[in-house]
């Protein structure tokens, strides 16, 4: 009788766990791997070069451009600053702790000129062996829960992540369904001639943008969700050459007991549209794997943050995002997206 019993209540629970009625740990872990890969590495040389083109008398004219640094996925060497300006510094913004080159040129007789090159070495990131328990959030991440001016945690914005987190208690189940919520709801935007505002309000409505919107909605969130996220800004090096439309943003949240964990859904997104690729293709099935957790060797890391107070201080309001160079000229700021005063040059060579 007893042995029937036990039989009864194995069939049972096997149908359950088979139907999703009893959440098992493999899916809360769902992209976890404890396999051991050895990550890739390239190295090669970046420049930036960078032209101010004004039509009338220049008083003052005034740049800032992401400083590149090393960090536990990069190696930077062998800077090298070059042009024709009255002064330059490397300088600290203070909320993120951005590393920025500024330049200025008082009156200049010429288009004010600048060239930034150095070396890079970029390992792959591979980080994919979550820890089984969760701690406690260390004190310093309560920045990371805040909103920013496009990135709210209330409103329509907590509707969704409540939605998207509902019965998720940890903070990689949470992180987890918001990726998978933009990985199977997001489109790219191959009309877009940048990477974006972020405008996450705005684009709750319409899922539809490029890499940082991608970012900024994974971002806010994650935080409304209680999840500490970030963007991380930067330009991929893929190819040889001039490389200056390979901006790029990718996203991260902080798992106790781990660390910053890599996510990048827009990457997805990107592969189904140049591909024209369904959400249930091998190749998409392996990207969205693969982007949970890591990030390739083509990529660098040039900035962070949101609402950005440059150092020295510019004229205009607080920056969206600091990524692509910055400039103004008689205290007027200059589109970097039309580039018909501030043109810039991105270019690598592989080593």
């Amino acid at each position: 009788m007893k042995k029937n019993v036990f039989i009864i209540i194995f069939i049972l629970l096997t149908i359950l766990f088979s139907t999703g009625c009893i959440e098992t740990t493999t899916d809360v872990i769902k992209y976890r791997s404890t396999e051991e890969i050895t990550p890739k590495m390239k190295q090669g040389e970046m420049s930036f070069n960078i032209t101010i083109r004004t039509d009338e008398p220049t008083e003052i004219a005034r740049l800032w451009l992401p400083y590149p640094v090393s960090n536990e996925n990069q190696l930077v060497e062998n800077l090298i600053i070059t042009g024709n300006y009255n002064h330059s510094s490397i300088q600290s913004e203070r909320e993120n702790g951005i590393m920025i080159l500024y330049a200025e040129w008082i009156k200049p007789q010429e288009f004010p000129q600048l060239t930034l090159s150095f070396d890079i070495t970029r390992n792959e990131i591979i980080m994919k062996n979550f820890p089984l328990e969760e701690g406690p959030l260390p004190v310093d991440l309560e920045k990371y829960l805040l909103p920013t001016n496009l990135g709210p945690i209330t409103g329509i914005v907590k509707e969704h992540a409540d939605e998207i987190t509902e019965g998720k208690t940890t903070i990689l189940s949470k992180a987890t369904a918001i990726y998978d919520y933009l990985v199977e709801h997001g489109e790219r935007d191959s009309n877009l001639s940048f990477c974006g505002d972020g405008d996450v309000c705005e684009l709750l409505l319409d899922l539809k943008g490029k890499c940082v919107d991608f970012s900024s909605v994974f971002v806010a969130l994650s935080r409304s969700a209680g999840v500490p996220a970030r963007e991380i800004l930067g330009t991929r090096i893929a190819k040889d050459g001039d490389i200056t439309g390979a901006y790029h943003c990718r996203a991260e949240f902080y798992l106790p007991n781990y660390g910053w964990v890599s996510v990048d859904p827009s990457d997805v997104a990107k592969l189904m549209l140049n591909e024209n690729l369904k959400i249930d293709d091998p190749q998409v099935i392996e990207a969205r794997d693969y982007y949970f957790g890591a990030q390739t060797e083509t990529y660098i890391d040039l900035s962070t943050g949101r609402d950005i107070i440059l150092n020295p201080k510019q004229e205009s309001e607080p920056l969206n995002y600091f990524m692509y160079p910055y400039a103004e000229v008689n205290g007027e700021p200059l589109n970097f997206i039309s580039q018909e005063y501030l043109k810039y040059t991105v270019t690598f060579m592989e080593k």
